[in-house]
């Protein structure tokens, strides 16, 4: 049987095409796919995440444990109330999980985990997390909206109380706020300014009424795949996987190289990795002619192996097919792409398309 989140009805009465999604039964759509994509870009819309994993890291040891788990530094994280995204890495620097760690307090951190991983996360870090003073609490019965668009902040400060506006209203693009049992980040996977905010899931039914009394649009899966591939951002188990790198994956940004000693699980395989060069990239494709790129589609490179699609859909901003792509490192400006058993010509380039709603 799929799991179901505290939404559920709320999402059946609403008219909503739900789908299997790792497990889970998530809206697809409310009707319109662009419609909904539209609205985060140019005012506002609201997503039921409450699939996610929230997982609290806490005790005095909670620092340096994340410190050795993840690839990026929790030391950049210089006070309280703010967040870093980062890769979780094997022993040989595959990706295990793509996550966001929040600094509550100097002895509490919060992680929040895709679902779809969630079970291998869980051991993982369980074994991990041994040998330091710190503990690991899933916090099962909280639930999660991600409010997004240009409009979202105003229209989110508009059904707070004054306290909790006055907390949120002042937060920057990666800094969270614990107000009572309400918790408030600033990030988001659209691309678009918003917030995520996690509630007890009797709380839940409440802020999205209040949400949707406010004139922030439902959204579903759909628009949620097509907004964050605009913005370049990865989705695990199809950008990437335990068998690929940050490197490999246009997160190298997310590697903290300094200092040495830090010696994260996964920093010798990437070091490693790093000094006898890359032999793929990650880039961004964008398809002049009629076609939809998508996941698996072979890319062909002449002159050198074929490169893969990793994630490729229609881009209601741009209208055309955008993709990302797994290439070898020499290729050039302009690819095939087999659709189908036809070819398309491609033109390569970043692997982000569209910045607060303009083509980049």
């Amino acid at each position: 049987m799929l799991a179901k989140t505290p939404l559920y009805s709320t999402h059946i009465a609403s008219g909503a095409r739900m789908v299997d999604f790792h497990g889970w039964d998530l809206p697809l759509n409310y009707g319109s796919q662009i419609e909904e994509h539209q609205a985060v870009r140019k005012n506002a819309g609201m997503f039921d995440v409450s699939h996610m994993t929230v997982v609290d890291v806490l005790g005095a040891g909670g620092r340096q444990f994340l410190r050795k788990l993840l690839a990026n530094d929790v030391d950049d994280l210089k006070h309280t109330g703010r967040a870093l995204y980062s890769c979780m890495c094997n022993q040989h620097g595959g990706i295990i999980d793509d996550l966001i760690v929040y600094q509550r307090a100097p002895d509490n951190y919060r992680l929040v985990l895709n679902s779809a991983t969630r079970t291998g996360d869980l051991i993982w870090i369980r074994d991990k997390i041994l040998g330091f003073s710190a503990g690991l609490q899933e916090r099962t019965e909280l639930s999660m909206l991600a409010v997004q668009g240009p409009e979202a902040i105003k229209k989110t400060l508009s059904i707070l109380t004054p306290t909790q506006a006055d907390s949120v209203s002042t937060l920057a693009n990666f800094e969270c706020v614990d107000i009572d049992d309400w918790f408030f980040t600033r990030t988001g996977y659209t691309g678009e300014d918003g917030l995520e905010i996690i509630v007890p899931q009797d709380d839940i039914m409440g802020l999205w009424s209040k949400l949707l009394d406010a004139g922030v649009k439902p959204c579903g899966l759909a628009a949620r795949d097509t907004l964050r591939l605009e913005a370049g951002m990865l989705l695990y188990g199809q950008d990437m996987n335990e068998s690929i790198t940050p490197l490999e994956s246009g997160l190298s940004w997310t590697v903290k190289w300094q200092p040495e000693d830090r010696d994260f699980i996964g920093m010798g395989a990437l070091l490693s990795q790093k000094q006898l060069g890359l032999k793929h990239k990650f880039v961004g494709l964008t398809l002049e002619d009629k076609g939809i790129m998508r996941t698996g589609q072979r890319v062909i490179v002449e002159g050198l192996a074929d490169g893969v699609i990793t994630s490729g859909t229609y881009s209601p901003t741009l209208a055309k097919s955008i993709a990302f792509a797994r290439v070898p490192i020499e290729t050039g400006a302009e690819v095939m792409v087999d659709i189908r058993g036809k070819l398309f010509k491609a033109n390569v380039g970043k692997p982000r398309f569209v910045k607060h709603g303009e083509a980049i």
